[in-house]
């Protein structure tokens, strides 16, 4: 779906500088949260947050 962002998109979101300086080092950001697993990148330069798997394990309740 659509519901990817690029760096410069992220950068504006932030309320950052959208410069080439600033999107390099945001895109730089952005692929070590990819390499974590954080982030997935389903196109060059198109970051998503993958939807979150059910857990694993029930939660378990403070109460």
């Amino acid at each position: 779906g659509g519901n990817g962002l690029h760096a410069k998109d992220v950068c504006r979101a932030l309320g950052g500088g959208t410069e080439p300086r600033h999107v390099e080092s945001m895109r730089a950001r952005l692929k070590r949260l990819v390499e974590r697993g954080v982030l997935t990148e389903p196109d060059p330069g198109l970051f998503v947050l993958p939807r979150p798997d059910p857990p694993a394990t029930p939660e378990i309740n403070s109460s």
